[in-house]
């Protein structure tokens, strides 16, 4: 099984670098932060609070969710546009640090390779837990403000500053969060994005794959 890991924060590239670099490998993509945005997004759909650990892990363990690249599918409903809205990404970090959310998707993604052979997988944990023998670990960083400028562009309804702001409380929230925590794996390759191009980078990912180990 081919696997290539993707990790770092938000806004760091990592969807634009990994959907890149699947298509140059010919591999399938998986953006495993849709998975967490889709159980975000139905528990606020039904009233829940996204940090009552154990109900939204029961929900999360029912869901049908179908994460395609242009595409993300909740229960049949089409959630691709809904789960990258404000009220989502406030919420998605409570679900994200529920053990039992993560377990449950880790599972998924892990089936998911399995049934594909491999794939390019970007999140927070992928060289860390999901994949620990992945292929090759890339962690991928950029400058704050260049992160938020970033995703301001993505969220035209939040201002600057209160990306910047929402970013830097999740970045503290998903490093210090105790179910698998954003880490760099000691053997990734730290790739810093602030000011390289994407085929600048996927060349370079694509040579140490290629590279004699």
């Amino acid at each position: 099984m081919r696997v290539v890991a993707i990790d770092g924060p938000a806004g760091s590239g990592k969807s634009t670098v990994a959907r890149r670099l699947a298509s140059r490998l010919e591999l399938d993509y998986l953006d495993t932060g849709a998975m967490y945005r889709a159980v975000a997004f139905a528990a606020l759909r039904r009233g829940m609070d996204p940090s009552d650990a154990e109900p939204v892990a029961r929900m999360a363990r029912e869901l049908e969710i179908t994460v395609e690249e242009h595409c993300v599918t909740v229960d049949g409903v089409d959630a691709t546009i809904e789960i990258r809205g404000p009220e989502v990404t406030r919420a998605v970090s409570a679900v994200a640090a529920n053990a039992g959310v993560r377990a449950e998707l880790v599972r998924r993604q892990r089936e998911w390779a399995r049934q594909r052979g491999g794939g390019v997988i970007e999140g927070r944990d992928i060289g860390t837990v999901v994949f620990p023998d992945a292929q090759l670990k890339a962690y991928l960083t950029a400058r704050l403000d260049v992160r938020a400028a970033r995703r301001h562009q993505e969220v035209a309804d939040m201002d600057y500053e209160a990306v910047a702001a929402d970013m830097a409380r999740r970045d503290t929230y998903d490093s210090e969060r105790q179910a698998d925590p954003l880490l760099k794996a000691s053997d990734a390759v730290a790739v810093d994005t602030s000011d390289r191009s994407v085929d600048e980078i996927v060349d370079d990912l694509v040579a140490r794959l290629a590279a004699p180990r």
